[in-house]
């Protein structure tokens, strides 16, 4: 078979570590490399992955202390940033250093392969906001991000200061998030934490789990309102894994209303006319960069999810 990725690919030699013994060939790959299980799979099939010199299935159970060959693809061209005017991206303060938005929903943090529609990024450039060129070239500025579906606020850097400064300062855990989220059921106890490690789902690519060696993920919360079929709750993050609120919840049989990727009923979700989880980023508080005080933002309601809740009281 011709290798996809032979032209220019990158290969790699490595044993397979302990920790892998018995696991599926595409899900070492995948892990081994980051790659989703997809990628891996593919990469596979097209004989770019080798165990001891030999061509294996998918479904293969590796070996610890087999010799692993694999070619990874050339890395893709990253997505180039279009000023693009967003509409109901709203600037809530911005300065030399920091710009502070509250993101509507539909709205992506910065460019990523496959995502064409608008982005954070791009609505900032549009009304002439001058980015950090630190980080990644499709995320420069980017500090931390919200899902597609998730509203509220978000800080981008300006100045290069302030990227590596809130990027610390994130890293190390010193940033106040906080979300609300009205999930299914009443949560028991009122108020707790989630301590559950996350990483990519071992069977969905577009999800994410909590599995046994995933990166530590914390998440606090309080039951602020309850209703007959679901709770309001204040949420904060320790840590800041991909979907870590809405697979914390799901684990915990309490998804985020609408949250139908992470098994919401459907039928309460069209009640409130919900098309998305009811997931808001309500505030956000961080020393500043440059300054050093402490400054603080908090974000309303959208309309969406805010006649959710109407529903919900009535």
């Amino acid at each position: 078979m011709t290798s996809a990725f032979a032209a220019g690919g990158d290969r790699r030699s490595l044993p397979v570590p302990d920790g892998l013994e018995g696991m599926r060939l595409d899900q070492a790959v995948s892990r081994l490399f980051g790659l989703s299980r997809t990628a891996a799979a593919v990469l596979i099939d097209a004989g770019d992955a080798l165990v001891d010199g030999a061509v294996r299935p998918n479904s293969y159970k590796v070996k610890a202390g087999s010799w692993l060959e694999v070619t990874l693809p050339a890395p893709a061209a990253p997505p180039t940033v279009v000023p693009q005017a967003v509409p109901g991206l709203r600037v809530v303060y911005a300065d030399d250093d920091i710009v502070v938005v509250d993101k509507p929903v539909g709205v992506a943090a910065h460019p990523s392969p496959g995502w064409t529609g608008p982005t954070v990024i791009g609505g900032l450039a549009a009304i002439g906001h001058r980015i950090s060129t630190s980080g990644a070239a499709e995320r420069q500025g980017v500090v931390h991000r919200l899902d597609v579906g998730t509203t509220g606020i978000m800080v981008v850097a300006k100045s290069e200061q302030a990227y590596s400064v809130l990027k610390r300062a994130f890293k190390y855990r010193e940033v106040d998030k906080r979300y609300h989220a009205v999930v299914q059921g009443h949560l028991d106890p009122l108020r707790g934490t989630i301590d559950a490690p996350i990483d990519r789902h071992p069977h969905h690519d577009y999800r994410w789990a909590v599995v046994s060696g995933g990166k530590p993920s914390i998440t606090h919360y309080d039951t602020i309102e309850a209703f007959p079929a679901a709770s309001l709750a204040d949420v904060r993050l320790e840590t800041g894994r991909t979907h870590q609120i809405r697979v914390h919840f799901s684990t915990l049989r309490h998804p985020c209303v609408g949250d139908l990727t992470y098994g919401a009923d459907p039928t309460l979700a069209a009640r409130l006319g919900l098309s998305r989880q009811w997931l808001h980023a309500r505030a956000l508080s961080f020393l500043h960069p440059r300054t050093g005080d402490e400054v603080s933002f908090v974000s309303d309601y959208p309309d969406d999810l805010a006649r959710a809740l109407d529903i919900l009281r009535d």
